[in-house]
C-alpha cells in the first residue's frame, strides 16, 4: 500500500492531467480530486501550492492551489475523490452467512492480504456482489485523519470520499487516462493506478480486453466505495430550524414530565385520602365489611336512615339539627374523635350566642360542652364537644 501526503512535484504541471467527462446532463454537485502528481511518500504537506482539480460542470475543470480551490467551494457539499495511489482495494471470498458481516469481521478475513497490522488501517466496506463477495477500501487511518482535518481547518465539507479507480463504470473491466497516468476497474476485481508500460503487463495477462471506461458525473455514483465510514462517518449538520424544533421538542418534554409528574403526586394525595375515608367509613360502619363503592354506600346508608356505628352519626344529625341549626354560628372543622366523641370548631358572633347553643343542647338532650372560648377581632371562637356517652 502506498502511504502518501500532499506535496507538490516540482516540474509537475496542474494543467497535465488527462480527463473524458461525460457532460450529459451534469448534475451541479463540487467535485474536488487531489490528483496523482500532488501525493509522494514524505511527511511535509504544501497547502499553498498543492495542485488539485475542482468542477461544479465536469464540462468546465480548473486546476489551481488547494488554497484556491478551498476559496471556490466555501459554502459548498464537496465530494472528495482521492487518487489509487493512496489505498489499497480488495475482494472478500464469498461469504457464507445471509447477515451483513461487520467491519472487523470482514478485516479479518484478509488480515493474511494485508501488508500492515489491521489497527493501523481504516477499512470502508462497499455492496456484496452477485458471489457474495465484498470489496474494501483500505487507507492508512493516521494519514486519512491528517487529511480530513487539514480539508476542515481550509473551511472544505466534504460530505463522500471516493477513489478514482473505483469509480469507473461497473458494467465491465475497463481502463481510463487520469492525470498523465491509467487507472483500471469496474468489473475487474483489481482497482489500480498504472504507468503505460505497467498497464501492457496487466492487460497481457487478462484473459478479455479493457474497454475505454467513461465517467458519467450526471449519477450518483453508488457502487464506488465512499470512505466515510465507521468513525469518519459524516456527522449531519442541523439546520436553525432543526435546533429550534429540538428545543421545542426539548421544552414539550419538559412540560410533559412536569405534568406526569404532578399528575403523580395528585394521585398520590387521592389515594391518601381515599384510604382515610374508607378507614373512616369502617370505623363509623362496621357492618359494612366489604367496599365496593365508597361514595354510592356512604350516599345509601344516608338515605335510608342507616344508624352509625355506635350512633356517632345520629348524635351529629341532631346536633346539626336541632343545636346548631336554629343558631347562626359557623362551623370551621368537624371531626370524630374515639375517645370524645364529636369536636367542632365554630365561630359565634357573641359570648351570648355561645351560652344559646350550650342551652339548646341541653334541651335535646344531648351532652354538648361549649370551651376553649376567645375573642378574635369581632368574632368569638369555641370548641363545641358532643360527648360519646355510650
Amino acid at each position: 500500500m502506498w502511504l502518501v501526503t500532499l506535496k507538490p512535484i516540482s516540474g509537475t504541471s496542474c494543467s497535465g492531467a488527462c480527463w473524458r467527462p461525460n457532460t450529459a446532463n451534469p448534475l451541479m454537485n463540487s467535485w474536488l480530486y487531489l490528483t496523482a502528481h500532488c501525493v509522494t511518500e514524505g511527511p511535509e504537506t504544501d497547502v499553498d501550492t498543492a495542485c488539485v482539480s475542482i468542477w461544479h460542470d465536469p464540462a468546465a475543470i480548473e486546476n489551481l492551489s488547494l488554497n484556491e480551490a478551498a476559496v471556490r467551494l466555501k459554502d459548498r457539499e464537496v465530494n472528495l475523490i482521492l487518487p489509487m495511489e493512496l489505498c489499497s482495494w480488495l475482494l472478500t471470498e464469498p461469504w457464507p452467512n445471509k447477515r451483513r458481516p461487520s467491519t472487523q469481521a470482514l478485516a479479518f478475513a484478509v488480515e493474511d492480504q494485508l501488508a500492515e497490522d489491521l489497527e493501523q488501517l481504516h477499512i470502508a466496506v462497499g455492496h456484496m456482489d452477485a458471489q457474495r463477495r465484498y470489496p474494501l477500501m483500505m487507507i492508512h487511518k493516521e494519514r486519512f485523519k491528517g487529511l480530513l482535518e487539514l480539508l476542515d481547518q481550509r473551511g472544505l465539507n466534504i460530505v463522500s470520499v471516493q477513489v478514482d479507480a473505483d469509480l469507473l463504470p461497473p458494467e465491465a473491466a475497463c481502463k481510463a487516462q487520469w492525470d498523465g497516468r491509467w487507472i483500471v476497474g469496474g468489473a475487474l476485481e483489481a482497482r489500480l493506478a498504472l504507468s503505460g508500460p505497467a498497464l501492457d503487463l496487466v492487460a497481457a495477462r487478462l484473459p478479455n480486453p479493457l474497454t475505454e471506461g467513461v465517467i458519467d458525473w450526471s449519477v450518483p455514483h453508488t457502487h464506488a466505495i465512499n470512505l466515510l465510514q465507521g468513525e469518519f462517518a459524516r456527522r449531519a449538520q442541523g439546520l436553525p430550524w432543526r435546533r429550534f424544533s429540538a428545543a421545542l421538542l426539548l421544552m414539550f418534554a419538559f412540560a410533559l414530565g412536569f405534568t406526569h409528574l404532578r399528575s403523580n403526586v395528585l394521585e398520590d394525595k387521592a389515594a391518601q385520602i381515599y384510604a382515610q375515608s374508607e378507614a373512616r367509613f369502617k370505623t363509623l360502619y362496621p357492618e359494612q365489611t366489604r367496599i365496593v363503592d365508597l361514595s354510592a354506600q356512604l350516599k345509601v346508608l344516608q338515605q335510608q336512615g342507616a344508624p352509625a356505628g355506635n350512633g356517632h352519626m345520629l348524635r351529629l344529625l341532631q346536633l346539626t339539627e336541632q343545636v346548631l341549626g336554629a343558631s347562626s354560628v359557623d362551623v370551621q372543622r368537624m371531626e370524630w374523635r374515639a375517645t370524645i366523641g364529636w369536636v367542632l370548631n365554630i365561630n359565634a358572633s357573641s359570648f351570648a350566642q355561645l351560652e344559646q347553643l350550650r342551652e339548646r343542647g341541653v334541651q335535646s338532650g344531648l351532652p354538648v360542652t361549649v370551651g376553649n372560648a376567645s375573642q378574635q377581632g369581632g368574632r368569638v371562637q369555641a370548641l363545641v364537644t358532643v360527648r360519646d356517652e355510650s
